[in-house]
């Protein structure tokens, strides 16, 4: 007689399992624990065979005759449904396994493996978080071009433009990955490209007038606050290396007697060492940071706890606390007032500046051409720089120069 939900909801369990038939092969296991188990008993190639159709009450009665009548359909063709659920929880599992999270954490992982930097690091898992409540657990191979631009536009819509292309660069990095490694087929940000606002190109704050650079100087000479901190400030316009490279030089990438600082790839925006050629102001500035913490890692280190670079934001609060606003300068800014003073000096050749301000060279043939070049040239602009620096600073009477509340 076949089941009912009544008779169904109304069965008791024993000490032993309890099968409760249903029709055509369909039963209901009770078991000791509890449990009410679908089951359907079939014949193939002439072994008797079971499979699992599903735990009462979440599957009911009706959508197990469903599954029993498919499978029995499958049977009938010739095919195992065991087989076929089998198949089919392994494709399950394939694309659990590649999910776009999953394709995305192991590109980072190749990323930092490859020696990118640990700000980069983060800055791309940040960016990552971003599009996981969408992507993150979807089939990469599933997601769509439309997928990935409503995601995209969500961000755009709260204003912040350039976070969303660097979104979209960032995911077309790991679509090409996933190709790569046989788990996408395509990259649909390319199909995208176009499909965002672009954002406004955003320079760095910088003085270039060389009367407005002096009173800067003058300004960072009166500064008062941490002892590194000040020194931090003070060197900052001599080296113009990215304020990221400076806060986190160690004392390691140093050879003071040849007056070189050797900044190792990792830590390098273009992802090639980058060796400075320090003036005899450096080197006074740094023997000044040795005796406050030659025993630590970093030049300039975290006053909490000691043994972390100083916060990215020191050098730029620094200036605020000066009066300059983000309108006026920043730390960034320090690159392009060399690169353009140096540049209106007419002294050096151009080539020499960009090599000093370790810009990458958009030729390849160009770029290895003059790799080694300049260096003679970079040791004696240093050094003219950083006296031209003087210059400006002691260029007008020195006023005591009050921080702006």
């Amino acid at each position: 007689m076949a089941l009912t939900d009544t008779k169904i909801r109304n069965a008791k369990h024993g000490a032993k399992p309890i099968k409760l038939f249903d029709e055509r092969g369909l039963f209901l296991l009770l078991q000791p624990s509890g449990g009410k188990l679908w089951r359907l008993k079939y014949r193939i190639l002439g072994k008797e065979k079971k499979l699992s159709l599903g735990i009462y009450p979440d599957v009911t009665l009706k959508v197990a005759r469903q599954r029993r009548d498919e499978a029995r359909t499958l049977l009938a063709n010739g095919t195992d449904p065991a087989t076929v659920k089998l198949d089919q929880e392994k494709a399950a599992r394939a694309l659990a396994a590649n999910t776009f999270k999953v394709v995305a954490d192991e590109y980072i992982e190749k990323s930092a493996l490859e020696g990118r930097a640990a700000v980069t690091i983060k800055k791309t898992r940040w960016l990552l978080s971003l599009m996981e409540t969408d992507l993150g657990y979807r089939p990469i191979s599933e997601i769509t071009p439309a997928d990935l631009l409503a995601t995209l536009q969500k961000v755009e819509a709260k204003g912040h433009l350039e976070t969303a292309r660097r979104m979209r660069s960032l995911a077309g990095r790991i679509f090409r990955y996933g190709v790569a490694t046989s788990r996408a087929t395509a990259d649909p940000s390319a199909l995208i490209r176009g499909a965002l606002v672009a954002p406004k190109v955003k320079h760095h704050s910088a003085l270039i007038e060389p009367q407005a650079v002096g009173e800067l100087l003058r300004a960072i000479d009166g500064y008062a606050g941490q002892p590194l901190t000040c020194l931090a400030l003070k060197l900052t316009p001599h080296l113009f290396v990215r304020p990221g490279e400076l806060r986190r030089a160690e004392w390691s990438e140093f050879d003071l007697q040849k007056a070189i600082w050797t900044i190792p790839a990792e830590k390098m925006k273009m992802r090639n060492p980058h060796v400075v050629p320090l003036s005899g102001q450096v080197l006074e500035l740094l023997e000044s940071a040795k005796a406050i913490s030659a025993g630590q890692r970093y030049v300039f280190s975290s006053l909490y706890p000691g043994n972390r670079p100083m916060s990215e934001n020191t050098i730029n609060a620094a200036l605020r606390r000066l009066g300059y606003t983000g309108k006026e300068m920043t730390a960034h800014g320090f690159r392009s007032t060399a690169s353009t003073l140096l540049n209106e000096s007419g002294k050096f050749n151009p080539d020499a500046i960009e090599r000093a301000l370790a810009h990458k060279e958009g030729n390849a043939t160009r770029a290895a051409y003059h790799r080694g070049q300049h260096w003679k040239e970079r040791v004696e602009m240093a050094q003219w720089w950083s006296d031209h620096l003087d210059t400006l600073r002691d260029g007008a009477t020195i006023i005591p120069f009050a921080v702006k509340s």
